[in-house]
């Protein structure tokens, strides 16, 4: 029998949603049922609407004195057996990073949505796109999923939680002013189509279970705390015991596989989506909602005879290295738009291998792209 509590859990039908409440109903669908944060726009809409719908699925909602005791907590929740999420800005993220460094060491399944802003202002960039995967301490592998509509932020924050679970890792959804704001159609499907991943758990007694040993896919299963199983989750190098050892064998093996789990499985992890691909001569790659006016300037260039494409990177980390040097491999010019300085288009650089020049196509005004402006980019390179 379905309680009233699972009966709320999934609100299937067509919305005209927020983006931030999108995200919420994406956690939600993906099985979330804790919820930590500290107020900081323009990501409140998120704290605001799960404080409401967590007592509806029988979840739990927590609103931190900080961004450091939300991130903690989250990591308790996760070790407690909850599928947890936090929702953040720019700054706020900064103040997070502790907390995502031992999530990363200690292997917690858990995600953070950061609603990218500009310094200090709620206005429009891409600027974390760097330090989403390189700010935290210590070495690891991150993933991070770039929506670009208020449909992919439903659909990317279950897509975070089942990688969140699969690879018992943080899952970074990287949401943006722009898309956190705006309302679109939602089309929330029914339970049965949605994919669920739950973590795997262990299948041996307590006094079998060797803590950090995984199967060949590098992921250890993961027991509820409270369920026998005694295990120290601890940030210091460990070894298959959880025993905290300063040896550099130890140490070497214990990141070879945090890192190994996620880099042996790019292919499984990584998605992008092409369009007018197969005869590009000038491609744009794209992520989060600048892909949307990169696809109009596509359509814009195509209607004027020239044989322009759009990668759109989905998955922004770990980076999608064959498929930008697949089309390298066949553009006279990459064009690299981003809402910044020009942070990723260093990536892209270095994943064309030289095959073809990439020109940065660059604004940091707290604005989106237009069409006529990326388009203007692509008429400037035409040959």
């Amino acid at each position: 029998m379905q309680t009233q509590a699972n009966s709320n859990r999934i609100l299937t039908g067509k919305h005209f949603m927020l983006g931030n409440y999108a995200v919420v109903e994406g956690a939600l669908a993906a099985g979330c049922d804790f919820f930590a944060g500290y107020p900081i726009t323009p990501a409140n809409e998120i704290s605001e609407r799960m404080a409401a719908r967590m007592p509806e699925v029988g979840g739990r909602f927590l609103q931190g004195e900080d961004e450091l005791c939300s991130i903690y907590a989250l990591t308790g929740a996760s070790l407690a057996g909850a599928k947890a999420m936090t929702a953040t800005a720019s700054a706020g993220f900064n103040y997070m990073l502790e907390g995502i460094g031992y999530a990363v060491a200690a292997e917690l399944p858990l995600v953070i949505v950061d609603v990218q802003r500009c310094r200090g202002e709620n206005y429009a960039t891409q600027s974390d796109v760097m330090q989403m995967r390189w700010a935290a301490s210590g070495d690891y592998e991150m993933i991070v999923l770039a929506p670009s509509s208020v449909q992919e932020l439903f659909d990317y924050t279950i897509k975070a939680f089942n990688l969140a679970e699969r690879y018992r890792t943080p899952v970074i959804v990287m949401s943006e002013t722009t898309i956190a704001l705006m309302r679109e159609n939602l089309i929330i499907p029914d339970p049965q189509h949605i994919e669920i991943v739950n973590r795997a758990r262990p299948t041996v007694s307590p006094d079998d279970f060797v803590p950090f040993k995984a199967d060949l896919d590098g992921t250890p299963p993961l027991p509820d705390l409270g369920e026998g199983y005694r295990i120290l989750h601890s940030l210091n190098p460990h070894d298959e015991w959880g025993g905290i050892s300063w040896d550099p064998d130890v140490f070497e093996k214990m990141y070879e596989r945090i890192i190994g789990k996620i880099a042996c499985h790019r292919d499984d992890i990584v998605e992008t989506q092409g369009y007018f691909l197969d005869d590009a001569e000038i491609v744009l790659i794209a992520y989060g909602s600048e892909s949307r006016p990169a696809l109009d300037a596509v359509y814009q260039a195509r209607g004027n005879g020239i044989k322009a494409g759009l990668l759109k990177l989905i998955t922004v980390w770990p980076v999608p290295e064959k498929e930008i040097r697949a089309v390298a491999e066949q553009a006279s010019v990459i064009l690299a738009v981003e809402m910044n300085i020009g942070k990723y288009a260093g990536e892209i650089e270095r994943a064309s291998g030289g095959c073809c020049d990439v020109i940065r196509v660059t604004k940091n005004r707290g604005e989106i792209h237009t069409p006529d402006e990326i388009y203007a980019a692509i008429k400037g390179v035409r040959r």
